[in-house]
């Protein structure tokens, strides 16, 4: 399907600063592409904490982030389109990638479904969260294998889902009793630890 001249033209303006501020390229890079693994090193902090509001959180980013990778693959269903430097000319493509349906972005949902919902759980820490996940959003457009209708997608369905699954995990009790099911398990495994939670 073609993509409109405004998304374009929002996308040449992004990955032009590559070229524009070649200096800057390692940093956003690196946040394109191994962020993730900050993400996921945090998520098994945060769980480990032995604190439940933490483990809640962590919970509630994982049902949010399922649901908004369904969605995701919905709409990619719906609408497609190659990355951009597959498609369009003189594109500053920094990172290696395949070529496939670019639309909307999985980094993206990913990091908004995690760090959106990390804020709600605490809007006054929660702040650098969604500023990783807005940057990680722009790298994505930076580094060449996005368009901004890939990010802005991404990111409002895992807004969406974060803030339904906000609203709906208090009126259920599968939380608890997972969080109660993964303390037994523990215990059984390792009979002798001794932890110290937070209820």
């Amino acid at each position: 399907m073609s993509i409109p001249q405004f998304n374009i033209d929002v996308f040449r303006a992004i990955n032009d600063l590559g070229k524009e501020f070649s200096s800057l390229n390692p940093v956003v890079i690196f946040v394109a592409e191994y962020t993730l693994y900050l993400l996921a090193l945090s998520i098994v902090v945060y769980w480990f904490t032995y604190h439940n509001g933490n483990r809640v959180m962590v919970i509630r980013g994982g049902v949010a982030f399922i649901l908004a990778e369904i969605a995701g693959k919905i709409a990619g269903l719906l609408h497609s389109h190659y990355q951009p430097f597959a498609v369009l000319s003189n594109v500053s493509k920094l990172v290696e990638h395949e070529i496939d349906n670019s639309f909307p972005s999985d980094h993206t949902i990913l990091f908004f479904s995690f760090c959106f919902s990390f804020w709600l759980a605490n809007k006054k820490s929660g702040w650098p969260w969604l500023v990783l996940a807005f940057c990680v959003g722009i790298s994505r457009i930076w580094v060449g294998v996005h368009y901004p209708i890939d990010v802005a997608v991404g990111a409002l369905f895992g807004m969406v889902a974060a803030l339904l699954v906000y609203w709906m995990e208090p009126k259920f009790s599968f939380t608890k009793q997972l969080i109660a099911l993964y303390d037994r398990a523990e215990q059984y495994m390792l009979p002798s630890s001794k932890r110290s939670r937070n209820y």
